[in-house]
């Protein structure tokens, strides 16, 4: 049996840790994308990658919504 990657689709950011992150751009609050394994910034119309279970907040390494 094997197990499943951090970020692998399915798994779950720590709760706590996504209520204290915002956007680094607009300081606004960010939604969890479990299937892509993102957080969306919808005022910034940023998402930000999860890698390995780390968010990557860095607005170089965000990728831009078609909103």
């Amino acid at each position: 049996m094997t197990e499943a990657s951090p970020s692998a689709p399915g798994h779950k950011l720590d709760r706590k840790l996504l209520e204290i992150l915002v956007c680094p751009v607009t300081k606004t609050t960010l939604e969890y994308d479990a299937e892509h394994q993102e957080l969306i910034s919808r005022a910034a119309k940023l998402a930000y990658p999860i890698r390995d279970g780390i968010p990557i907040m860095l607005p170089e390494e965000a990728r831009e919504l078609e909103i």
